[in-house]
């Protein structure tokens, strides 16, 4: 149970300059002990990472650091000392930094999955683990969502997720390791959180998904805006994450399984009725492999 305030996640999609940062940092310090903001922005990494920095006057928190350089930078540049590290799953691009940064700072705290493929995790996690980042005053629940890997775990606080690979803006991860009935139910726990919680994902994929998902639903008013918007947020280098749960209710065809057009497009595929909603998930994975 957190016994402290509420933790107010300020997301700063928009990539600052380095003073807006420092004065947003300098008027975080001044009511330190009054608010728990903590400030969230993506760093660009790869071709289409996020690594997600959450921060405030002294510390930063990153989750899913596959480049150190990108992370060292930041903390440097802004005069904030990093002091954990949060992992969702295995694979390179989320934790190829993790030596770097632990040969930085000795001392850093690594929280991800129990699992042999990530020997850098100091704080091994499983389902419904709960982690208190005192640096940031902020409590996080671990959730446990393989599918994408088997080892996939997610972190979620005061309506804000940090979903790794499992749910994208309008898409899902691929399925490496588990199986369509696993990833089903991992999405399908995420949908049972409030509507409003606020999805930071770790990859830039929102317009190849919606491309997907106008094929899947070519009549869905809500993407075709969609569409648009991520198109300006994209021309204008403006991240099209986070997005909120109550979007993806409405655009995103993997939380959709019951809805008409939906199934009607995964029985074509099969090529018969009757599907139940992870024969319709299975079809539409299915579908997005080969698109």
């Amino acid at each position: 149970m957190n016994l402290h305030k509420k933790t107010n996640f300020v997301n700063l999609s928009v990539q600052l300059e380095d003073s807006a940062l420092q004065l947003l940092l300098q008027q975080a310090k001044t009511k330190a002990g009054y608010s728990n903001t903590i400030h969230v922005l993506p760093l660009p990494a790869f071709t289409d990472n996020y690594i997600w920095a959450m921060f405030n006057h002294d510390h930063c928190v990153v989750v899913d650091p596959g480049d150190s350089k990108v992370v060292i930078d930041f903390v440097e540049r802004l005069g904030i000392k990093l002091s954990a590290v949060l992992i969702t799953h295995h694979h390179p691009d989320h934790t190829g930094g993790l030596k770097a940064l632990k040969e930085y700072n000795p001392a850093l705290s690594i929280f991800g999955p129990h699992s042999e493929k990530i020997p850098e995790v100091t704080v091994p996690l499983t389902k419904d683990d709960c982690i208190f980042l005192n640096e940031l005053g902020a409590e996080l629940r671990v959730m446990e969502a393989p599918g994408h890997t088997l080892d996939h775990i997610l972190y979620y606080a005061d309506d804000v997720l940090f979903c790794g690979d499992t749910l994208f803006s309008v898409g899902c991860g691929r399925i490496f390791e588990g199986s369509f009935t696993q990833m089903y139910q991992s999405l399908h726990q995420i949908v049972r959180l409030p509507a409003t919680t606020q999805i930071y994902c770790t990859h830039e994929y929102t317009l190849a998904n919606i491309d997907f998902a106008l094929t899947v639903e070519p009549n869905n008013p809500d993407l075709k805006y969609y569409k648009v918007w991520a198109e300006r947020q994209q021309a204008s280098h403006i991240p099209t994450i986070p997005t909120t749960l109550s979007q993806q209710l409405k655009l995103n065809p993997f939380l959709r399984v019951k809805f008409p057009p939906v199934v009607q497009f995964a029985e074509k595929r099969a090529g018969h009725k009757g599907l139940d909603n992870i024969e319709v998930f299975t079809q539409l994975r299915l579908a997005k492999d080969e698109f």
